[in-house]
């Protein structure tokens, strides 16, 4: 429980500080959406499957790997946006600083997601990828992260879903 705890004010704190460093960086440089894609992506993750989707004009273009929150510190469900992203993110905790480098727990890459304390990020563990061993927040490979950067920006819709649905089904058989 303890751990738990330390965990959720770690979190807290990180959430903090990256929301004002966002907001002190503005947008990332190139803010620009590809001229072909017509309105927001759609970013849909399957908490079971631990899989993450990109859609484009309602066609899945890319899947990738990711953790998910675990038992104790759960993935939220619902839908939500992207707020913020940041390149080369730097973690706070309480008593600890850790700037950008290969220990930063946020990896090379921060999507803030529209639920507080909550984002898309890279890992300094990636052998959490495929399981349920998050704060919450969804984890790809540092590598993944940073193609998904790419394709993402403010605004794009990002679901988070519990259930294997028939129609999350069909997503993730999509390719």
């Amino acid at each position: 429980m303890r751990a738990t705890r330390t965990h959720a004010v770690a979190l807290a704190v990180m959430v903090t500080f990256l929301g004002a460093a966002a907001e002190a960086a503005s947008a990332v440089e190139g803010e620009k959406r590809d001229p072909k894609v017509s309105h927001p992506r759609r970013v849909v993750v399957s908490i079971p499957d631990r899989k993450l989707a990109v859609l484009e004009n309602d066609i899945v273009v890319r899947l990738f790997s990711v953790a998910v929150g675990s038992p104790s510190s759960p993935s939220p469900v619902g839908t939500f946006t992207i707020v913020n992203r940041i390149d080369r993110p730097t973690y706070y905790a309480p008593g600890k600083v850790i700037p950008p480098n290969a220990r930063n727990p946020l990896g090379t890459r921060w999507l803030g997601l529209s639920v507080k304390g909550y984002g898309i990020h890279g890992t300094d563990v990636p052998n959490s990828i495929g399981h349920a061993r998050s704060h919450g927040c969804i984890r790809l490979r540092n590598r993944d992260v940073e193609e998904l950067f790419e394709m993402l920006r403010p605004g794009d819709i990002v679901e988070l879903h519990a259930e294997r649905t028939a129609v999350i089904q069909r997503i993730f058989e999509a390719l």
